[in-house]
């Protein structure tokens, strides 16, 4: 049994991998202007997905919540491939937020390569937006919350 988890997890790495080379270009071909407002839909996925009862599955719909694992990172790469850079911008969101709760505990390897990965994005992304503003932001935040 083992050995089918871990050929799963292995070949899901791979998919994400794949994906991520997608989603990384777009992330790169991205105006400044508008990776900072990535960085602002990312934020707000990732305070969406963290109320969820499982984050790893944000997005994913009902009837598919027990599959092995969500359908949030294709519905963000679905939508990644839109001709309209909003909905465009918005899957990039969704897909590194659900892939960074997907692999942020995984004991395999390759998932926390993944990880590292999205991680780095994840960073990129937050040094685009200036410390002043990036500070209203999380002070924004902590009022509502």
């Amino acid at each position: 049994m083992r050995l089918v988890i871990r050929i799963i997890a292995l070949s899901r790495a791979t998919q994400l991998r794949r994906q991520f080379r997608e989603v990384d270009k777009a992330i790169e071909e991205l105006t400044p202007n508008a990776r900072k407002q990535l960085a602002a839909l990312t934020m707000r996925e990732f305070s969406a997905a963290s109320k969820s009862e499982f984050p790893h599955l944000y997005a994913t719909p009902a009837e598919d919540k027990y599959r092995p694992w969500g359908a949030g990172t294709e519905i963000g790469l679905e939508r990644m491939r839109s001709e309209n850079p909003q909905v465009r911008m918005r899957g990039i969101a969704l897909w590194l937020t659900v892939a960074y709760h997907e692999t942020k505990d995984s004991p395999f390897e390759r998932q926390q390569e993944m990880h590292r990965l999205v991680l780095r994005a994840l960073r990129a992304l937050k040094e685009t937006v200036p410390p002043a503003e990036l500070n209203q932001w999380f002070g924004a935040g902590a009022k509502v919350a």
